[in-house]
């Protein structure tokens, strides 16, 4: 069974681009330009100013790569992943975590300390109950992700995923999802090679 990337969405910089076209460009930088796409976008969802960049990052992201979608009346709840890697995990929080803790302790803070409450974050917005995971590592592995997901796939642990990558810290961030169906009127195959060029391809947007 060959599964295919039906939509993928690439934030870094100031810009958001969506299969590889620009779909939105900011002024501002860091956890700025996460407020001012929240509104250039035309998300409504208040929660989106409690969370922590990383969380904004990811929810923004998905909002595009499923815009226009109902995923979870396409697909039973339960049939939606969400696999996400991350270089710096939730060390942007843990950071002003630690700095607040030598006056007050911020709760607001601490639970965003790990990164599985940015997928958290997602599935909420999303209505999403399917098998989520964030794994940490230095550098984006497309063979890791494509093998992961294809595995739950083929095994029948979910029918379509939301796969890629999310990262932020110090104001700097990078986001690379892409949704994964069977369906083969796509974008392309969803393997490594793929993966990569798509992924690299972000860098000369």
């Amino acid at each position: 069974m060959q599964s295919y990337i039906t939509r993928y969405v690439q934030v870094n910089g100031a810009a958001i681009h969506v299969d590889g076209g620009l779909y939105y460009r900011g002024e501002a930088s860091g956890a700025e330009f996460l407020a001012e796409a929240y509104k250039g976008i035309g998300l409504d969802y208040p929660k989106f100013y409690k969370m922590d960049p990383l969380s904004r990052l990811a929810v923004l992201a998905t909002e595009m790569l499923l815009k226009g979608r109902k995923i979870t009346q396409e697909y039973k709840p339960e049939d939606v992943a969400v696999i996400v890697t991350s270089a710096h995990s939730s060390l942007d929080t843990d950071l002003r975590y630690q700095q607040s803790v030598a006056t007050a302790p911020s709760p607001s803070l601490f639970v965003y300390t790990l990164p599985n409450v940015m997928i958290g974050e997602v599935c909420i917005r999303q209505g999403i109950k399917g098998e989520n995971t964030c794994f940490v590592s230095a550098d984006f592995d497309p063979e890791f992700q494509a093998g992961y997901v294809n595995g739950l796939l083929v095994e029948g642990r979910a029918e379509v995923c939301i796969s890629g990558r999310a990262d932020y810290l110090r104001g700097g961030m990078n986001a690379f999802f892409m949704l994964v169906e069977k369906n083969p009127a796509s974008l392309g195959e969803y393997n490594t090679q793929t993966i990569k060029q798509l992924y690299d391809r972000q860098w000369k947007n």
